[in-house]
């Protein structure tokens, strides 16, 4: 992301060595027969906010608990990731659903299922989870600046991920603006292919092996 870049720079290195490569996202979606299969296999309820990342202080999952907490009726919040580092992982209860780490094969159809991915993370390098829901057409939840606010454009609901109350407030608004945020987001995704990346990747090889 150009926000890690920045981060480069202040950490040292010449922005004229620097180049910026995106990461990408494949355009595969889920199938209404994958979507169920996740759904028995891991016993989901009809209607979840998703999390996924590793659990780690970071990722700012204790925030968003207590966000999620001072939403009436909201849907249960379904956490995937594997234990990181860190304490304050919040406890599971009817409303929080920890699944762990998940095979990979199950992560699209997770997306696909849930009504929104809620990342209001407090720093990232990128943020893939972002496009990878987009691409299922799930709206999306995340952070103003870092790179996340990069990564999802003007096709999620942004939040200080400071402000516990600010959180709350862009979970009923990513509930609220679902099917527009569905339609923003997987246009946005289909701008972030790995073809794209790929080729961004090539132009840095033979720039610098011209040089």
């Amino acid at each position: 992301s150009r926000a890690t870049m920045t981060d480069c720079v202040d950490a040292g290195f010449s922005a004229s060595v620097l180049h910026h490569v995106p990461l990408g996202v494949n355009d595969v979606r889920a199938t209404p027969s994958d979507v169920q299969r996740v759904r028995s296999t891991y016993s989901l309820p009809s209607e979840y906010l998703l999390f996924v990342g590793t659990l780690e202080p970071r990722k700012n999952l204790a925030r968003l608990v207590q966000a999620h907490a001072l939403v009436a009726d909201a849907p249960p919040l379904v956490i995937v990731g594997a234990q990181g580092w860190g304490n304050g992982t919040p406890i599971a209860s009817e409303n929080i659903i920890f699944l762990g780490h998940v095979p990979t094969a199950d992560l699209a159809a997770l997306y696909a299922a849930a009504q929104a991915l809620c990342y209001p993370s407090i720093l990232e390098g990128f943020g893939l989870p972002i496009l990878e829901a987009m691409v299922q057409g799930t709206p999306v939840l995340t952070s103003l600046a870092t790179s996340t606010e990069e990564v999802a454009g003007n096709a999620a609901v942004l939040v200080d991920p400071l402000d516990v109350s600010a959180i709350a407030d862009g979970l009923h608004q990513v509930l609220a603006r679902h099917d527009e945020l569905s339609d923003l987001g997987r246009a946005h995704a289909t701008t972030m292919s790995w073809q794209r990346t790929a080729a961004l990747t090539h132009g840095v090889y033979t720039q610098v092996c011209a040089s």
